[in-house]
């Protein structure tokens, strides 16, 4: 591999089959987007080196106008695929899958590094493995093709093109030895960047041998991967606020549950793209007791973790002066809602937790009751009906009281883990019994397992983690 190859030109390798009514076009160097200036003089020319084409001067321009047509359809399919990712990591691995097939390259990695220094920051790779990428890191920047893109410096628009990595006298030792190591000879990177963002990153794809796209692939390349830049940016700006939105609900909730004698806790917490208003909370109040609190605030966005944080901030004033009795918690938190935010409604469910006796006084407002899992009994704690705050003029429902036995758990959730199954509510309320009941023995003593378990079995198949608008919040209680 260390002597020099002359450079092949790599063609497209397109995933998508030309349309049968089309033909494929006169050559590489052909133009896919309108011809050029003095397409007579090139037909005339082509059809004199052409054998045949003086009897049918129209046969070439005929070729033509049909590569043009395979070209755009070709792109028209790769960007439907495109614009039918919904998620950034998904999209990336688009864009590698089409670039490769375009330039005729079998591997390839998208690096994303805005340029306003927000991130996120990210590599993906197409046939290269977590190593691969850690290895291609270790080459210092300025060395490899994509390094003047991230570096901000201005590039043509036909891409970075290394037709030919051992050829080059200069070549840096690292980058050598990577590229020996991962078995690539040649590249070609193009630029990630739109008019309102700027740079994103870089798209490089990698060859096996000695080689670099002609102008028609890197033509069509180019004028998918600056429509790709825009999907991705529009994808990137829904990842930077979900993040947003994730840190302020996350910040708005327990940083760490408090440890308190004869209890063990453990907390789920799922919030969707825009971020929703489901809480959770445990502190610890006067006589070696605990307050638990679960809740969920109408609406999403911004404005309703922040009405989420405000409750869960009232709730906890309200607990720490009456706890006691859940009954006059939520009935403050009810007028405050309805004195402070007449537009707004909110489910909650408080008890007030006494561990050295196993019993939890519990007050419910439009809420789902608990899950009692035991060795020997699961069972839904009966609660008594009751309407969500702000929905009443005057809010009140009485008080219940339960007791647990040792080493059972008392599960606390929002509605949004009932409606995330996508069931009716008889048979989400069953599912999340049959969840709760066949938790293994073993993991019945760890509170965190019993959760985890819970949350998985009820939401299968990746349910727990993917995009929703309904937040998920299980509050384990474990009574030792």
């Amino acid at each position: 591999m260390n002597a020099p190859h002359p450079a092949k030109v790599a063609g497209i390798d397109s995933t998508v089959p030309s349309p049968a009514h089309t033909v494929a076009p006169a050559g590489p160097g052909a133009s896919p987007a309108a011809p050029p200036d003095g397409a007579d003089a090139v037909d005339s020319a082509a059809a004199t080196d052409t054998p045949g084409a003086g009897c049918a001067p129209g046969a070439l321009l005929q070729d033509r106008l049909a590569g043009w047509v395979s070209d755009l359809t070709t792109l028209h399919e790769l960007t439907e695929r495109l614009v039918r990712t919904d998620s950034l990591p998904e999209a990336l691995q688009e864009v590698l899958r089409a670039g490769a097939a375009l330039v005729g390259a079998r591997r390839g990695l998208v690096v994303i590094e805005p340029a306003d220094g927000l991130g996120p920051k990210s590599t993906v790779g197409l046939g290269l493995t977590r190593a691969d990428l850690g290895h291609l890191e270790t080459v210092p920047r300025g060395c490899l093709s994509y390094g003047p893109i991230l570096d901000g410096l201005p590039v043509g628009e036909g891409g970075i093109a290394e037709p030919d990595l051992f050829a080059e006298t200069g070549l840096d030792p690292r980058h050598r030895e990577v590229a020996t190591r991962l078995g690539y000879a040649a590249s070609y990177a193009l630029p990630l960047t739109t008019e309102g963002t700027g740079r994103l990153g870089a798209a490089v794809w990698l060859y096996d041998e000695p080689a670099e796209p002609g102008e028609r692939p890197r033509h069509l390349a180019g004028l998918y991967v600056r429509y790709a830049a825009q999907h991705l940016a529009r994808l990137l700006e829904v990842e930077r606020t979900r993040a947003r939105m994730a840190t302020m609900a996350e910040e708005l909730l327990p940083s760490r549950l408090p440890r308190v004698p004869g209890v063990q806790l453990a907390a789920r917490h799922r919030t969707g793209p825009r971020g929703g208003g489901d809480w959770y909370d445990a502190l610890p109040l006067p006589d070696a007791a605990l307050g638990l609190a679960v809740g969920s605030v109408t609406g999403s966005g911004p404005s309703a973790v922040a009405a989420m944080g405000r409750l869960r901030a009232s709730l906890r004033a309200y607990a720490v002066m009456e706890g006691e009795d859940p009954v006059a918690v939520l009935s403050d938190l009810e007028l405050l809602l309805r004195l402070t935010e007449p537009a707004r409604s909110a489910t909650a469910l408080f008890g007030y937790c006494e561990p050295a006796l196993r019993r939890i006084t519990l007050a419910g407002a439009g809420h789902s009751p608990p899950l009692l899992i035991g060795e020997r009994r699961t069972e839904y704690v009966e609660t008594s009906v009751s309407a969500p705050l702000g929905m009443l003029a005057c809010w009140e429902a009485p008080s219940v009281e339960f007791q647990a036995e040792p080493g059972e758990t008392v599960l606390l959730y929002t509605d949004g883990l009932l409606h995330r199954t996508g069931d009716p509510a008889d048979r989400a309320f069953a599912r999340l019994h049959a969840a709760a009941a066949s938790v293994p023995r073993a993991k019945r003593q760890d509170p965190d397992a019993v959760a985890e378990h819970v949350l998985r079995t009820a939401l299968p198949d990746g349910a727990a983690e993917a995009d929703s608008e309904e937040d998920v919040v299980l509050l384990a209680v474990r009574f030792e």
